[in-house]
């Protein structure tokens, strides 16, 4: 079992054996590390064992999202929080220029747009087509997001 397959299965005995290498921030066929193959599957254990081994959070997949844009994307508000707390950041833009709050926004995650704004992340950063986070909360009909975000525009 490859490290990919370790990751995405959670199976963290064999991924023990990968965390003191150079593989722990490989990349597959389409440029996702284990960690980010980890946070996407939802596996807790996985992610905390990648990160506290070193896993690098800023390195973006052929599309160029981050370990922390597909989790907002999926919504998995606990492993968001993992992420921030070990260094991810939280405006780091994709090939689109989307950010992990405009995926927040898009996609109806209201505990994450919070917990991103807490961490600092802007409302205001616009994408490739001219849109920011608070234009997506708008468009999906997410009146909660929208709110959180706006608001924090005017703090």
């Amino acid at each position: 079992m490859d490290i990919f397959e370790a990751a995405r299965t959670n199976n963290i005995a064999a991924l023990e054996g990968y965390l003191n290498s150079e593989q722990i921030n490989a990349r597959d066929a389409r440029g996702a590390t284990p960690l980010i193959i980890a946070a996407y599957y939802n596996h807790t254990a996985a992610v905390t064992a990648l990160l506290e081994a070193g896993a690098a959070t800023e390195i973006q997949d052929a599309m160029g999202n981050t370990a922390l844009m597909g989790v907002c994307f999926k919504g998995y508000t606990d492993i968001a929080r993992i992420l921030l707390e070990h260094g991810a950041h939280v405006d780091t833009e994709n090939g689109n220029g989307a950010t992990a709050l405009t995926f927040a926004a898009t996609f109806g995650r209201n505990d994450i747009i919070e917990l991103l704004l807490s961490h600092g992340a802007s409302p205001l950063k616009k994408d490739k087509f001219g849109r920011n986070p608070i234009d997506y909360a708008l468009l999906q009909e997410n009146p909660a997001g929208y709110e959180a975000l706006v608001a924090a525009v005017q703090q």
